[in-house]
């Protein structure tokens, strides 16, 4: 008897800004799918979203990545800029917490855009799915999309149920 697999989840664009492919990230960590598998998206807005509905699972102490688990058990990693880790907190305002139930489209995150560029931040964003080993299908957006925060689809998923 095969698994009969879940509608597609969607996971919306978390922060305006360009769609790039995952392997084309600048970082090997994401590029080679070690903490996840998605996309990224060239980051062109200062309020980072919640991509999805769910509870915040996990929040650095620094500020610059967060995870919602949704009510399915799929955790979706959200990580502002690629070395955003280096200005520990600096330019990036919590307007959530851990633990925090969560719908997408609310605020998570503001950022001071001038603290990234004044710290050549790379923009890049990667957005994952965290344990995409229970995902039976992952359908990211084609690269070079310019997509809008909180309303268009970047991520596509279905699960085994």
């Amino acid at each position: 008897m095969s698994a009969t697999k879940s509608p597609s989840q969607v996971i919306l664009a978390p922060f305006s800004g360009k769609t790039v492919e995952l392997t084309a990230v600048p970082d090997p960590v994401f590029a080679e799918k070690l903490t996840g598998d998605g996309l990224a998206i060239e980051l062109s807005s200062d309020t980072v979203l919640a991509p999805c509905d769910g509870v915040i699972s996990l929040f650095f102490d620094t500020k610059h990545a967060f995870a919602i688990t949704t009510d399915d058990g799929i955790q979706i990693l959200v990580h502002v800029g690629l070395d955003s880790i280096i200005l520990n907190g600096e330019g990036i305002t919590a307007l959530k917490e851990s633990g925090d139930r969560v719908t997408a489209g609310t605020p998570i995150l503001k950022i001071d855009m001038d603290v990234f560029e004044k710290n050549s931040i790379n923009m890049i964003s990667p957005v994952l799915v965290v344990n995409y080993d229970k995902v039976t299908e992952l359908t990211p957006c084609r690269p070079g999309c310019d997509v809008a925060a909180g309303s268009d689809e970047v991520l596509q998923y279905a699960i085994a149920i």
